[in-house]
């Protein structure tokens, strides 16, 4: 199966790589793909009950889906996981 998430808070290669390699670690999750100017995360998986293991995921992140609350502290997250994102390269 293949699922796209609209997400928030999609900045650059650094969130793109952080998203990539976090996701990619939740059990029956056989692929990850960022779309940075679609603000989206494909995932390819075999289970339909992994999505919500990957939207918490996201947003524990910084990533929430679109149209969920995006306060501060979410998107200082964001900037966190981004940077680590950078790191990693």
């Amino acid at each position: 199966m293949q699922t796209t998430i609209h997400i928030q808070n999609l900045k650059c290669g650094g969130c793109a790589t952080t998203i990539k390699n976090k996701v990619g670690e939740l059990e029956g999750i056989d692929g990850v793909e960022v779309n940075e100017s679609e603000n989206t995360v494909i995932i390819n998986h075999g289970q339909e009950n992994v999505l919500l293991n990957v939207k918490q995921k996201l947003a524990a992140l910084g990533y929430p889906e679109m149209d969920t609350q995006n306060d501060l502290f979410t998107q200082a997250k964001s900037f966190v996981s981004c940077a680590v994102g950078r790191l990693s390269k």
